[in-house]
């Protein structure tokens, strides 16, 4: 059963996660249109996934939601609200601190029509609103030009280059990180 709404935007809903979610979740570490922009290196067992859900997912430091797709599901208020098509997630962690660690992917389906960013600018402004923290730090492998120009298009700042700080499918690949603060998200 999905979990209860927490946020929306315009056309994403984000749900709390729950056990049922993990062989939703598990596609992040599993498919490798996923998985490999993420720097997921390992496979996790669905089992493995519940255990994950537990521990970080249910911790005090982190926010962590299902994204769903609004079209698909029946209109806000109607009885059947509640039923909703998961098409990603989005995690803030570190938010009892003064800077979060963001991270997100969605379903490859769904690349290229507005989501990801539609689930990025909600899932900032939940953070925003509901944390005392001063900005938000966020990372994307030079390869992935998707995520890269969605943090820029946002007015994240890029900050720093891991030069070959992460092994993926056969080669060494730089992590270029992004700082954006709550003064500069206020500003937009």
């Amino acid at each position: 059963m999905p979990g209860p709404v927490v946020t929306e935007g315009e056309r994403v809903t984000f749900r709390t996660v729950e056990r049922d979610d993990a062989a939703f979740i598990q596609r992040s570490c599993t498919d490798p249109r996923i998985r490999y922009s993420l720097g997921s290196i390992h496979h996790r067992s669905r089992a493995q996934q519940e255990e994950g859900i537990e521990s970080w997912i249910e911790s005090e430091g982190t926010a962590t939601f299902v994204a769903c797709d609004d079209a698909a599901d029946a209109p806000r208020g109607h009885p059947d609200d509640d039923e909703t098509t998961p098409i990603g997630s989005f995690n803030a962690r570190h938010v009892d601190g003064d800077r979060v660690w963001l991270s997100y992917w969605l379903l490859p389906e769904y690349h290229g029509e507005g989501y990801g960013r539609d689930m990025a600018e909600t899932g900032i402004d939940y953070v925003f609103e509901n944390y005392d923290v001063h900005g938000i730090t966020a990372g994307a492998y030079e390869f992935n030009d998707a995520s890269r120009g969605l943090l820029e298009a946002m007015g994240f700042t890029q900050v720093a280059r891991r030069r070959e700080s992460r092994y993926i499918d056969g080669d060494y690949y730089d992590e270029v990180r992004y700082d954006l603060l709550r003064r500069e998200w206020a500003e937009q």
